[in-house]
């Protein structure tokens, strides 16, 4: 029998937001991060490969991230999300991980999506060794030291989730002139729809982040 994802304790919603931290220690998630999402949605059954992918997280994070727990309910959706998750920011491409959890960030700011904002800017803190570089960018990026690179990839990341309809070839060479091939933009460009898409559908269902994410990399 499925379970309400986001009511009842037993749901993968619930379980995740209270997942032992690495140091064995319990994170349990604040009341307003409860529950996971504002929509009552009936945890589905999940594949061999996605439990054995939830296993994963839990033994490598110490916890599963909510956003999977929040897809949970639709194993093909889940799917899809962790697929193309994985290939934008954990495969190989000629932005370091770094620099996509900066565009990650960046894009969350301008939409202000509080779960993305803080689930990622605990990356940055943590790619980066540098927690006064994970906020300027949740904050704005602009006041960060960034080098011309990394200026340029922002810049662009940020006219097109605000103005996309006024990108244009000169925005692409400034990107060229800046180091990135042509497959780097594409993946420039990726990363932030991606996180666009990510940040509408967080928002659309109030989700919220595991309260382990406002302590990491600090």
């Amino acid at each position: 029998m499925a379970k309400p994802m986001s009511r009842k304790p037993g749901s993968a919603a619930t379980k995740a937001a209270t997942r032992p931290v690495k140091s064995g220690a319990t994170a349990p998630a604040a009341a307003d991060d409860t529950p996971v999402i504002a929509l009552d949605l009936p945890q589905g059954e999940l594949s061999p490969a996605m439990t054995a992918y939830f296993q994963k997280c839990q033994d490598k994070l110490g916890f599963i991230p909510n956003v999977l727990a929040a897809y949970a309910f639709d194993n093909a959706k889940l799917e899809a999300f962790a697929a193309m998750y994985n290939d934008l920011m954990l495969a190989p491409s000629g932005l370091s991980k770094l620099e996509r959890e900066m565009i990650a960030v960046a894009v969350s700011s301008q939409n202000r999506c509080y779960y993305c904002l803080t689930a990622h800017g605990a990356t940055v803190r943590q790619y980066s060794g540098n927690p006064v570089l994970g906020e300027q960018i949740v904050m704005n990026y602009r006041a960060a030291r960034l080098n011309p690179r990394q200026r340029a990839m922002l810049d662009f990341a940020v006219k097109l989730t605000v103005t996309p309809a006024e990108v244009e070839e000169e925005d692409r060479e400034v990107l060229r002139r800046a180091g990135f091939s042509d497959r780097d933009i594409w993946d420039i460009a990726a990363i932030t729809g991606f996180f666009n898409m990510s940040n509408r559908i967080a928002s659309g269902t109030d989700m919220r982040p595991n309260t382990v994410y406002h302590g990491q990399a600090r």
